[in-house]
């Protein structure tokens, strides 16, 4: 017994254990969403999250030591982000007949998505460094930490929120837009880039190459615009 756990030890210092159970944990919850005909309630990331928690939870595992073994894939997030100018350019003649219309959309989905936040967590009597942790909630989550470790907030914090953000956005954006009968794929596909940055942008390249070009669009201009707005927000809340 004492063998078995001098071993395991061992193998949790190890990097490629965490990357190994990130991996399977992805692709175990990618089959499942296979099966369950892509709907998005069996997102793969949504579940795969759950399953790697569960891991750490029984083996006592903190954090900081899964984050060391699995930060390879922390890392493809930059190369992954880059990546959607392929799309963009394949579909550029595309994008250029809509940027007019992209640009209005940009400006007022940043400022609701930024501003919804603020004033709920004004109104709720949230605490300042809370509130600084929201405020960015529609960017991916490089650009999101960024932010808020800037203005003095908790960035672990931020990434949480937004990761949360992109799982809720990635399960309702398709049955919103059926609700409100949008069948426009540019228009779905800015939306859920805009509000749920990566993860929607995933769930818009599930439904088409056209939406997920228009999501990568939306959560890389977003992701400009409120670097920009946020410092400038906050300081009014001060």
């Amino acid at each position: 017994m004492s063998g078995d756990f001098a071993l395991w030890v061992y193998l949790s210092r190890t990097p490629l254990l965490w990357l190994t159970v990130t991996l399977l944990a992805y692709a175990v919850a990618d089959r499942l969403f296979q099966a369950a005909g892509r709907h998005p309630i069996a997102n793969p990331v949504i579940h795969s999250v759950w399953m790697i928690a569960l891991v750490l939870l029984a083996t006592g595992t903190p954090y900081p030591t899964y984050f060391q073994g699995a930060q390879f894939v922390h890392f493809l997030l930059g190369p992954a982000t880059v990546a959607l100018a392929v799309p963009l350019y394949e579909r550029r003649e595309t994008v250029m007949r809509a940027l007019l219309p992209m640009g209005a959309a940009l400006v007022v989905g940043c400022v609701t998505a930024m501003g919804s936040a603020l004033v709920f967590a004004t109104l709720a009597g949230i605490p300042y460094e809370v509130m600084l942790a929201m405020a960015p909630k529609s960017v991916t989550t490089g650009v999101a930490m960024g932010i808020v470790e800037a203005l003095g907030g908790d960035p672990t914090l931020a990434a949480v929120l937004v990761m949360m953000t992109g799982m809720a956005g990635a399960v309702i954006v398709t049955p919103l837009m059926r609700l409100l009968r949008i069948e426009d794929m540019r228009a779905r596909g800015f939306a859920a880039g805009l509000a749920a940055h990566g993860l929607g942008t995933a769930r818009a390249f599930q439904v088409s190459e056209v939406a997920g070009t228009f999501a990568g669009i939306a959560m890389g201009l977003n992701a400009f615009l409120t670097a920009v707005l946020v410092p400038v927000a906050v300081s009014f809340l001060r």
